[in-house]
């Protein structure tokens, strides 16, 4: 195992006080920090799943878990170069507008230091769907001020390290698209405040759909109103999900509607490039039957085929305690790869990608 990659920026308030007014005073300046393959996509990984388990209450190794040694290797091995890491919002803020939970921010790290050990980015992937607990993000007793406090305290600790993505929040929903808007803007704001320019990942609202992205829904269509973020360092991707069953939720075993997430996955590719955005597919996934490998294959290659619109994507999901017996599970067995593996590895090797480097 190589070394982690040693920090840029230490936690404590007084330096995002002194960021702060760097940024205010003109003193910084920032690039973007991607390169896009010439062709295909530049990150292709998978979610690990388990420190999203459980309630606030859980206990660590008995209701969740971080990725363990073993599985971050094995997705290494395989050529993935990412991995999308969910965890809960209220175990590392136990107390909305507080301090970091020491414990838990210390074993998010080392997560966090594992994969990057094995030389992938991490996507630091709040799995809360828009909410604290029972409480709905823009509802009373949640507001926006909450959510950029809390992204504020982690990005100081994540801060300009180029190979962690700040994934906003996982599939928001019953959130009205205007308010949920306000809510990335001003945690944008909060992230930039503290001079981090790591690329932000943005979700729409209506749990982030590609296939509804242009759809009507309370507030506006994120098509509509999603093109209104607002980014000071202008590093920032939209991160939509995607899944081929009956009702795009990822939640059964076949894939009747593999052509049509393929489309949604094109449409959505021509609303980047019409706006000169970029995008992320965070979550797809699909059983061993023949329809949905085909059609694994066939959203990756929808992406491949635009590189400059799309960043690349991760895989939902693996992780040590991921049931064997889910559906869209890529963990392997005792009896070596899933299925699934093999069929987004292949679509993955019709590209020919150059290695993908990040700048400050």
């Amino acid at each position: 195992m190589t070394a982690p990659k040693e920090r840029k920026l230490k936690s404590g308030w007084p330096q995002m006080v002194k960021f702060t007014f760097a940024l205010l005073l003109g003193g910084a300046t920032f690039s973007p920090i991607l390169a896009f393959a010439e062709t295909g996509t530049c990150y292709h990984g998978v979610n690990i799943s388990g420190a999203e388990y459980g309630d606030a209450a859980g206990v660590y190794g008995t209701n969740y878990t971080y990725p363990s040694e073993r599985t971050v290797q094995y997705f290494a091995q395989k050529g993935m170069n990412i991995v999308r890491l969910p965890f809960r919002w209220e175990r590392l803020q136990p107390l909305l507008g507080n301090a970091l939970d020491e414990a838990e921010l210390s074993r998010l790290d080392e997560a966090v230091e594992l994969i990057r050990s094995h030389n992938m980015s991490v996507v630091l992937d709040p799995h809360n769907f828009g909410y604290y607990g029972e409480t709905r993000m823009m509802s009373e007793g949640l507001t926006a001020a909450d959510f950029a406090n809390f992204w504020t305290r982690l990005a100081i600790e994540f801060a300009n390290q180029d190979d962690v993505f700040f994934g906003l929040m996982n599939e928001p929903h019953d959130i009205p698209t205007d308010e949920w808007l306000t809510s990335a803007n001003e945690a944008i704001a909060g992230i930039r405040a503290t001079g981090a320019n790591n690329l932000i990942l943005v979700p729409g609202t209506n749990w982030s759909g590609a296939s509804s992205w242009e759809n009507p829904f309370t507030g506006g269509s994120n098509a509509d109103l999603m093109a209104k973020v607002k980014d000071p360092f202008d590093n920032f991707a939209f991160e939509v999900h995607q899944y081929m069953d009956e009702d795009f939720s990822g939640t059964h075993d076949s894939c009747p509607q593999a052509k049509q997430a393929e489309e949604a996955l094109s449409n959505f590719t021509r609303w980047l490039k019409d706006n000169s955005f970029r995008g992320f597919l965070g979550e797809f996934g699909g059983s061993a039957s023949e329809e949905c490998l085909a059609g694994l294959q066939a959203m990756i290659n929808v992406m491949d085929s635009a590189p400059e619109q799309w960043l690349g994507w991760t895989y939902w999901a693996a992780g040590d305690w991921w049931p064997e017996d889910e559906a869209n599970n890529i963990q392997p067995t005792s009896k070596g790869d899933r299925p699934q593996l093999a069929a987004i590895l292949a679509a993955k090797e019709t590209a020919v990608s150059r290695e993908c480097e990040t700048q400050n």
